[in-house]
């Protein structure tokens, strides 16, 4: 069986300063989501070396869910694009 995992296009562009950043979100959007994504005990870690603020509680996850459906829309819609273009480019033609 095949690892489709290694396979998958990644959810990651580089922006136009060089910064890998996931779809749809900006630059704080994903290191806000990433920080937010992580074990409570990794998260800890990263606000103490970033020393981004961090929500308690319920509002994380809140949160988590916003950047999340933000990141995961514009995933479906770069997919939808990609694919139309790929069948595009393979230079079929419709005999109708």
């Amino acid at each position: 069986m095949i690892d489709q995992r290694h396979n998958a296009p990644s959810r990651y562009f580089v922006d136009a300063q060089g910064h890998r950043v996931l779809i749809g979100l900006s630059l704080e959007e994903t290191a806000e989501f990433e920080a937010l994504d992580l074990a409570p005990t990794e998260t800890m870690q990263v606000v103490a070396e970033t020393g981004m603020g961090k929500r308690a509680g319920a509002g994380d996850d809140v949160r988590w869910f916003e950047l999340y459906s933000k990141h995961e829309g514009a995933w479906r819609a770069w997919i939808a694009r990609s694919q139309a273009e790929r069948t595009q480019d393979l230079g079929f033609v419709n005999y109708v």
